[in-house]
This record gives structure tokens, sequence and C-alpha cells, in this order.
């Protein structure tokens, strides 16, 4: 395969992606879904009898190619969700949003768990607990626009879910860090540096985090810098681009921690209390979405094959589509509900926080590099981030409707009927 023949296959997935996540738009979905379905009506064309056009999308040089674009996309949407996390936000959370993120993170964990240790017994403790941390990702991108619409996101219980979900973000990042680290343990994915010992991984991880936070602090003064002198400059978007990819290489390479930590923990120490924080990421979030981000999630719908989903493994997947539906809505209303919200309110936190997107996918892709994860188990991710984009801006805008209602009706009701007897009997 020649260079020149991947601009084909990059034509239409660009082409189909944009289309197809216009329409998701339209109709109130994530983009997500239609790059998705884009990557899925892509993966037809194997079916079609013509070598030239299978070797340029399916051969194994445009695989490759592929691959190595939407990794970067991948990298790419971490760093802009780290550069997102206001660390402001974090330290301003209060008790709610910790409550709230830490039953929407150890439900939907502990249930993932369960359903892959009753189906998946052959598969190992490592794979088991991996399966229950894909659930523990969210995406309150859906919440966020309904609760503006209906105006309660300046709420308490609006500020709450926003401040959960950054939470929900940070505690997800790193239990990923953690079980990559163990996956990694045997060498595959940096050097081998210890032997697969718990204790050891775990000191690796530290030592990561610690070396990355010296310096992300070195990086924001010489960002302070460049600002004051420079502001607005180019040169500040090329730079974070560039820490961007040294994180995520050093994350993997050097310590066995994936690369999207790396990526998530370099956005997160250059942006919050930057001032060029929304300046880069508005550049980042144009290079991504505009050509890497939009391969990835093409290729994964590209490599959905249903056709290793036998009986007992569609069964799995569909309580664990249950798992991450339940897991989220009840753990974080419970968690609501521990905080004094009202049952009202306590539903719609766990609704809101019941949607997924792009983030579930990325950590699914993870186990599936690593191993751990059987790539079947995709189209049920697809499913899961389709039902709650779905169902949670209907839900949540009939439990407003309903409470409106209700307001209304008791305001106009006429006052009780005493009977004739009332006042002699008191």
């Amino acid at each position: 395969m020649q260079a020149f023949e991947i601009l084909l296959p990059l034509a239409i997935i660009l082409l189909f992606s944009k289309l197809m996540g216009l329409g998701a738009h339209k109709i109130g979905m994530p983009a997500v879904i239609g790059m998705l379905l884009a990557g899925v009506i892509i993966g037809l064309l194997k079916y079609i009898p013509w070598q030239p056009l299978n070797t340029a999308f399916f051969g194994a040089d445009a695989k490759f190619a592929l691959d190595v674009i939407g990794e970067i996309g991948v990298v790419l949407i971490m760093f802009s969700t780290g550069l997102g996390t206001d660390l402001k936000k974090l330290k301003s959370a209060g008790i709610p949003a910790v409550v709230i993120t830490t039953m929407g993170v150890v439900v939907p964990m502990g249930l993932g768990t369960l359903v892959a240790f009753l189906f998946q017994r052959d598969a190992s403790v490592l794979a088991w607990f991996f399966y229950g941390a894909i659930l523990t990702a969210t995406s309150v991108s859906v919440t966020v626009a309904v609760l503006k619409e209906l105006g309660k996101l300046d709420s308490r219980l609006g500020a709450s879910i926003v401040a959960a979900a950054v939470l929900d973000d940070v505690i997800g990042i790193i239990i990923l860090s953690v079980l990559t680290g163990f996956s990694s343990g045997d060498g595959a994915g940096g050097w081998d540096w210890f032997h697969p010992n718990p204790g050891l991984v775990v000191i690796k991880i530290i030592v990561f985090f610690a070396v990355a936070i010296a310096l992300g602090v070195a990086l924001r003064k010489l960002f302070d810098l460049m600002e004051r002198r420079a502001p607005h400059n180019r040169r500040v978007p090329i730079i974070s681009l560039a820490a961007c990819f040294l994180y995520a290489y050093g994350a993997e390479k050097l310590f066995g921690v994936a690369d999207i930590t790396g990526a998530y923990l370099a956005g997160i120490l250059l942006g919050g209390t930057l001032s060029e924080t929304p300046y880069v990421e508005n550049k980042v979030d144009t290079i991504g979405y505009l050509f890497f981000s939009p391969v990835f999630f093409a290729k994964i719908g590209m490599n959905l094959d249903l056709g290793g989903i036998t009986l007992p493994f569609l069964a799995f997947g569909l309580v664990f589509v249950v798992a991450a539906l339940a897991g989220k809505f009840v753990g974080c209303g419970l968690g609501a509900k521990l905080c004094k919200f009202s049952w009202n309110d306590s539903a719609r936190a766990g609704l809101g926080m019941m949607v997924r997107a792009e983030v579930i996918l990325i950590c699914a892709e993870q186990g599936v590099r690593a191993g751990l994860v059987d790539p079947s188990i995709q189209p049920f991710i697809f499913l899961i981030i389709l039902i709650s984009s779905v169902l949670t801006p209907i839900l949540l805008k009939w439990t407003y409707s309903r409470e409106e209602r209700r307001t209304r009706g008791d305001r106009h009701a006429p006052p009780p009927v005493l009977p004739p007897d009332w006042g002699e009997s008191m």
C-alpha cells in the first residue's frame, strides 16, 4: 500500500462521520453516536467482494494507519477532558458531590464486576474488575444541556451533578490507571522494571503521578511566563500538545500506565487556573474533532463483529447493559438521598449521572488492548451509550414536568369541604 492510498478511506470516514454526527445532533443525541454508526456503515464494505476496496479499508497497512490516527484521537480527547477539569470546582465540590461520586463509582463497578464474575468464569480476576471499571465512566453533557434548558443548571442539584461528574472522571482514570498498571506488569506495556507484584505495581503508579505532577508544576511556570509575554500566541497550544504527547508516551512506555492517563493528567496540570486554558482547549478540540477523533470512533464501528457473540455472551452483554444503567441510577441516587436531597432530586441525580459517551468507549478499548476485555463487548457499550442518551433527557424532563403539574394542581385546588357538624365536633 502506497502512502497516498490512505487518503481514500480517510475521506470516506470523515465525510460519513460528519454527516452521521450532524444527523445524531439533529435528533438530540451525542455526535459520537453518529460517528459510531458511520463506522458501522463503512464496516459493511468488507462484504463487497472487490479486493481493491477491501484492501483500501481493511488491509494490514490501512488498519495500522487508521489505528495510529485513532490512537492520537483518543489521546487528544483525554487531554481536552483534562483541560476542562476545573480544579477550583474540585476544591469547592462539597460533600454532596463527593458522596454522589463515591456511590456512583462503587455501585456500578461492583455490579459490573459481579456480572462479569457470574458470566465470564474463565476470565481472570483482573478482567472482572476491568469490566466493572468500564461502568464507572460518565458523561453529563446531555444532562447539562437538559438542565440548562429547564433553568435548573445553577440549582443545588445541578451544581452537585456537574461537580460529581468532574470527580467521577478523576476517580475513574485513577482506577483505570491501577488496573492497566497490573495488566502491563509483564512488560507488555512498558519497561519490565518490576515483576508483576501488586505492591511494586502500586509503587510504580505512585512514582508516575509524583513525577508527572512535579513536571507539571514546572510546566505551569513556563506557561505563565509565555502567557505574560505573548498571550493567545500559537506557541502555547503547540507546546501544550507536545507536553500531552510526552506525558502519554512516558506514562505507557516508562511506567506501564495507560497513555490516556498521561494525556488526561497533562490536561489537568495545564488547565484549570491558567488563563490560556480556553484558548488551548479550543485549539485541541478543533484539531481532535476535525480529524483524529472521528477516525477513532469510526474505527470502533468498523471493527464491531457480531459474529463472535454467542448466546451466553449475548446474555452477559444484556445484563451488563442493565448493570451499567442501574448502577449509576441507584448509586448516584442513593448518594444524593444520603445528602438529604428529596426523592425527586435523588432520582434526577441518578438519571443525570447515568449518561455515557466517549469515555466509556475509550475505557472499553483500553481493556481490549490489554487483552482483559472481550472485543465482543463493544456492541453492548454502544447500546449503553444509545439507551442512556435517549432515556436521560426524556426522563429528566418528565420528572420536572410532573412536579410542575402537581404543584400547579395543588395551588388551584379548591378548599376542602367540611362536614356540617365540623364546628360542633370541635
